[in-house]
């Protein structure tokens, strides 16, 4: 296959082929997989790594921490990147440091070694994947992009089901470093394809790289987020945990009169002026709330308020995200049939309705009725995301894509984190309330119900979106109306995306 059916540097209207088109999405798509299955298994060794570095299991949470810093700090540079050295160089790149990492992590004989070698992870994961879903929109037409986003997530949604039982299958009969050395020949395999069927993609127009709003934004969301990982965990103290929100906040204060007059900021807010872009950043936010507590929640009840144990809690919780699998099969379809309104407003409605009815989960319940609760709860949740993640990019101009994937990658990450945080803050307020000593049912049932209401202020901002917005990516057909323009929200106005887009 050759590399220019599958570039679009050189035409940006030019579509790929199918076969290039299904070719680019599998290898980014492999990328994202490794990614994804790495955090799942590692959750799953912690302990046996505890023991064997000799400290404290609860000290190995610093392991998850400094990854999730790093990515902080680093995502909002992936974009300008991309441009400036090529979205295929960048994304080469980021799979060698990450398979780099994975490496250092294998042969780590300290936990010091082991926080430093995730960091250097944490830096290849940044720019893994906003530049593999640069790559993937750069290389395929509006038409294409809902089947290319179905195609890049099957292999993505993988990795969380096999996480768990592989994670626990490595740590039984094998070494826990299997766990980061498993991920060196999906790594040296993907730089091969990457350099094989991938073509470079970059902007003509080369701009100067804002250090200063990678400072400021890096020290914003490395404190927010750090701030609500110890807070979500009720790690330190009160006043360490305060100061680090309140340093994030000062700091994410000065980025954004920063990025109000430089002229091409690192996170650009005027991309917010584009409708479909600021929906889907703002309703997706309300709604990755639910899908950042889910993951926290769930295995917890189960092992803490039913008495399962780890083997049982995962042969369940894995369960969502076959139903996940299952949608990418059929969403573009559905997409067609319902279009991207109706899903983020109806499907979202049933998506939350299910996650508040977990609140209902009791040890009484058959495990059947389990997992048809959560195999539902994944499928429609999916088609949910599905549409968010589409949609964000239909009305975006070519040239600031790169900019688009990450600013909406940085305020993905900043909800999930903001999930377990409000979540862990409403399970530790109902303990606190009825005096339980350690959480019950009915605890996590506040929490459930807790995530689900803020959920729910998605669809009722969706309802807000044009009938017709991005009916070109569907393939939805629109019954002639007179135009009109979404309703608007926060942050929208009269600017440089504005007028390019219409």
């Amino acid at each position: 296959m050759a590399k220019a059916s599958i570039g679009v540097a050189a035409a940006p209207t030019a579509a790929a082929s199918p076969v290039a088109m299904r070719t680019t999405a599998l290898i980014v798509a492999s990328a994202m997989f490794m990614e994804q299955l790495d955090g799942t298994v590692l959750a799953t060794a912690l302990p046996t790594m505890a023991h064997s570095f000799q400290v404290a299991p609860l000290r190995m949470n610093i392991a998850l921490t400094a990854y999730l810093l790093t990515l902080a700090m680093f995502i909002p540079a992936s974009g300008k990147l991309a441009d400036r050295f090529g979205s295929r160089t960048v994304f080469r790149a980021a799979i060698g440091l990450f398979t780099t990492g994975s490496i250092l992590c294998g042969l780590s004989q300290s936990l010091a070694f082991l926080v430093a070698a995730r960091m250097l992870q944490g830096v290849g994961g940044a720019l893994m994947s906003p530049v593999g879903r640069l790559v993937l929109i750069r290389a395929c037409s509006k038409s294409e992009l809902v089947t290319a986003m179905a195609w890049l997530m099957i292999p993505a949604t993988i990795g969380p089901i096999l996480g768990p039982p592989v994670g626990g299958f490595i740590v039984t009969y094998f070494s826990w470093r299997w766990i980061f050395f498993i991920n060196v020949p999906i790594g040296v395999l993907g730089i091969v394809l990457v350099t094989l069927f991938i073509s470079e993609m970059r902007e003509p127009t080369k701009t100067h790289f804002d250090v200063l709003g990678l400072a400021l934004s890096g020290t914003a969301l490395a404190c927010l987020m750090f701030g609500i990982e110890m807070a979500s965990r009720g790690a330190g103290s009160a006043g360490v945990t305060g100061a680090l929100v309140a340093g994030g906040i000062v700091a994410g204060a000065l980025y954004w009169r920063h990025a109000r007059r430089a002229s091409h900021p690192i996170l650009d807010f005027r991309l917010m002026r584009i409708p479909t872009f600021r929906f889907s950043v703002v309703s997706g936010s309300f709604s990755r709330i639910g899908a950042g507590a889910t993951p926290f929640l769930l295995p917890m009840m189960l092992q803490l308020g039913f008495g399962y144990s780890a083997a049982q809690s995962g042969l369940i919780t894995f369960t969502s995200s076959a139903g996940s699998l299952l949608m990418r099969l059929v969403a573009p379809r559905l997409l067609r049939q319902l279009g991207f309104r109706n899903v983020m407003i109806w499907i979202g409605l049933l998506a939350t309705a299910l996650l508040g009815a977990c609140a209902a989960l009791r040890p009484g319940w058959p495990v059947a009725a389990i997992y048809a609760l959560l195999l539902s709860f994944g499928f429609f949740q999916s088609l949910m995301f599905m549409a968010y993640n589409t949609i964000a990019y239909a009305d975006v101009p070519r040239p600031e894509m790169s900019a688009a994937t990450s600013f909406y990658t940085t305020f993905q990450q900043m909800a999930l984190s903001l999930g377990i945080a409000v979540s862990a803050a409403a399970l530790a307020g109902s303990v606190v309330l009825t005096g339980h000593a350690r959480p019950a049912p009915e605890d996590f049932s506040i929490a459930f119900l807790v995530v689900a209401a803020v959920s729910f202020m998605a669809p009722a901002i969706s309802a807000r979106l044009d009938h017709s917005a991005g009916a070109e990516l569907s393939g939805q057909r629109i019954r002639s109306a007179p135009a009109r323009t979404a309703s608007p929200l926060p942050l929208c106005g009269r600017g440089r995306f504005a007028k390019r887009t219409g």
